[in-house]
């Protein structure tokens, strides 16, 4: 059984990858932004480029699995 469900698990636990590097970089981001007084319009851009980032990633996770469900 747990053959047939091997490239489901693969995704699964990349997709898991990616949301653990995300919090990582969010959490030096938050850190570095922390230890060296940038103002707040600053800290405002670096967590909005962040933030879309993760949705860039989000959608094409998404239009990939539109994508191959529809193909087939």
């Amino acid at each position: 059984m747990l053959q047939q469900y091997t490239e489901q698990i693969e995704t699964l636990g990349l997709y898991g990858f990616y949301l653990f590097l995300f919090i990582l970089m969010g959490l030096s981001v938050q850190d570095v932004l922390k230890r060296s007084n940038v103002p707040k319009f600053g800290r405002n851009i670096v967590w909005a480029v962040l933030f879309f980032g993760c949705v860039g990633f989000v959608f094409k996770a998404v239009v990939e699995i539109i994508w191959t469900t529809s193909a087939s």
